[in-house]
């Protein structure tokens, strides 16, 4: 990468992390379209750099705050998970292209309708859900995870529905997101695929990432929940239309 490449690379993070330190979720849809835009770097590369700079952000952001998370809700969505994102990676090695992508416009299409109708009664539920609900949507995500690299969109509509605080849900959304992508980098630093450049990249990107999470939980917008919930699920639609795009 030349370093007027890295220079706009760090500027998009720092708009994706404090997007993911407010919300719980979004930096790798905000980093890897603007990435495939303006062709910045390899979508591969790319990936691994979020990975990396989500253990920046998850780790800074939770520091002194995981009593604010609903553990229960925590331990079973990554019951559904992690079994789920094993499957999703063994259904991707058998499933031709074509169809694949039929699905991911199919998966595209839903997640538009469903933000979209959530996001005009954004209005949270008035029970928590069971804790079988939480392993479904864990699973749910786990499985697309695998398939195509996003595993968000069903846990998301799962917190977000949920009448936890806007705390509970975005911290809880990056403690998950966080245990997966530790999960990831052991499994690339297995199979060989983290390269010096990676890191040399991460490393630079770290500070910007860090000063982003600090001024994303000292400095968030300010917001109702129920607007974050409805600018949450317009995220959402925006993942959709660029699955569906993507498609």
């Amino acid at each position: 990468m030349t370093p007027e490449q890295i220079a706009a690379f760090i500027l998009v993070m720092i708009v994706g992390t404090y997007t993911q330190t407010v919300t719980g979720f979004g930096m790798g849809m905000i980093v890897l379209g603007v990435v495939a835009q303006f062709d910045l770097t390899t979508i591969t590369f790319a990936s691994v750099i979020i990975s990396l700079m989500m253990l920046a952000n998850g780790s800074i952001a939770l520091k002194g705050r995981l009593q604010v998370l609903d553990k229960q809700a925590l331990k079973y969505s990554i019951i559904g998970l992690v079994p789920a994102l094993i499957l999703g990676v063994f259904l991707l090695t058998y499933l031709s292209r074509d169809f694949a992508r039929i699905l991911q416009g199919i998966l595209g299409g839903a997640i538009f309708l469903g933000g979209v109708f959530i996001m005009m009664k954004p209005e949270p539920l008035k029970i928590r859900s069971g804790n079988l609900s939480f392993s479904i949507a864990g699973a749910t995500a786990g499985v697309l995870g695998g398939l195509f690299s996003i595993a968000g969109p069903p846990l998301v509509y799962q917190y977000y529905r949920q009448p936890f605080s806007i705390d509970n849900i975005r911290l809880s959304l990056l403690a998950i997101f966080l245990m997966m992508n530790i999960g990831r980098l052991i499994v690339l630093a297995i199979q060989g695929e983290l390269t010096l450049d990676m890191l040399w990249i991460g490393l630079i990107c770290v500070p910007a990432v860090s000063l982003a999470t600090v001024a994303g939980r000292r400095f968030p917008p300010p917001f109702s929940d129920q607007t974050m919930r409805r600018l949450s699920f317009l995220l959402l639609v925006l993942i959709g239309i660029s699955l569906m795009l993507t498609a």
